[in-house]
């Protein structure tokens, strides 16, 4: 079991992540590719990337063992903040700790610590693992590109691709979480995580593999939904790092096909229909407010005139789709529940 202490301060600082993680979500979702449970979930997901995947995915393989510890400088809190800024937050990454963490995970001691097992466990492909990453700790950074090359690539295949999909699940999740700290505070928002993560005051429990503690000390705790984390949340394994809990969306089930299957096919159905409806152009400006947009920034995404952007923002303000408050000298438009619902192909909450 997994207990996190949290002090009065730490409760303060509890918060919800603004987007989801697309590093976590592509880490993890190697772990689902090579997982055959969830076959309802996943499996379509599966066959469809596995057969986009034409790179190299070898040394990827060898920092991500089928299950147990991989390097945290995988997963840099600056993804949070996007794609982007975490691979160039990664690739900026110190020798002295990759090769500190490259070191726990090639002698089993990674493993062992966060599954319980010991040294030097290994099974079916992973057997090769100690030699690669022994070159990788030899060879330095040297190495980054090409590991930044696979994570690119294999990001392209399984986790762009239904990038929407996600984010909507992670909107759902924070919206729900959202709703439960303006009811309750803090305390109502941990007691509301899923069932896997426990709140007895002043620790969070969460199922996990092995016993062990981590205590906050002030600097509070960011959470981070994901799409493909499954069954146990997952945090990092070096205490000094700032505390991320990442845990499974609630939302994620509940908004699979009939069948179970990740439903990029249905997002891209909806996509059409709103097209339909609003027009195209328009249904794209709807879409790229995502979770608030200046008119700036809602022309550079759209990819559409400064002119245009207000105009299309103006109609839909009117017909009630978008709301616009004033942020100091510029404009700040956010969807509404109608708007919401009009995205997602359903019916507004009553």
């Amino acid at each position: 079991m997994l207990r996190i202490h949290f002090t009065g301060v730490d409760l303060a600082r509890v918060r919800m992540a603004a987007r989801p993680d697309a590093l976590w979500e592509t880490i993890l979702s190697f772990h689902r590719l090579r997982d055959r449970r969830d076959a309802r979930l996943f499996g379509e997901w599966r066959t469809e990337t596995r057969s986009r995947l034409n790179g190299e995915t070898r040394l990827l393989g060898a920092l991500i063992p089928g299950r147990g510890y991989f390097p945290d400088f995988l997963t840099p809190v600056e993804g949070q903040y996007g794609w982007d800024v975490g691979l160039d937050a990664l690739r900026g990454i110190r020798p002295e700790r990759m090769r500190r963490e490259l070191a726990l995970l090639g002698t089993g001691a990674g493993l062992g610590a966060a599954f319980g097992m010991p040294s030097g466990v290994s099974d079916g492909a992973d057997t090769l693992v100690p030699r690669r990453l022994r070159e990788f700790m030899d060879g330095g950074t040297k190495y980054l590109p090409r590991l930044l090359a696979e994570l690119r690539g294999y990001h392209r295949a399984a986790v762009e691709p239904y990038w929407t999909h996600i984010q909507a699940q992670i909107e759902a999740e924070r919206a729900a979480r959202g709703r439960d700290l303006l009811d309750g505070g803090a305390d109502e928002l941990l007691a509301s995580l899923p069932p896997t993560l426990r709140w007895r005051a002043p620790v969070l429990e969460c199922d996990y593999p092995v016993d062990r503690d981590v205590r906050l000390r002030g600097r509070g705790l960011l959470l981070q939904p994901s799409f493909f984390c499954r069954r146990t949340a997952v945090t990092l394994q070096d205490p000094e790092l700032p505390p991320v809990l990442v845990y499974p969306a609630a939302a994620q089930l509940a908004s699979t096909t009939p069948g179970g299957e990740v439903t990029r096919p249905v997002e891209e159905h909806r996509q059409r229909t709103l097209g339909k409806l609003v027009g195209h152009t328009r249904s794209v400006v709807l879409r790229a407010i995502g979770d608030g947009a200046t008119t700036s920034e809602l022309a550079r995404r759209a990819g559409v005139s400064l002119a245009s952007a207000s105009q299309h923002a103006c109609v839909m303000r009117e017909a009630g789709l978008v709301t616009t408050l004033r942020r100091g000298n510029a404009v700040l438009h956010t969807v509404t529940p109608l708007g919401a619902a009009l995205l997602k192909g359903g019916a507004v909450a009553s």
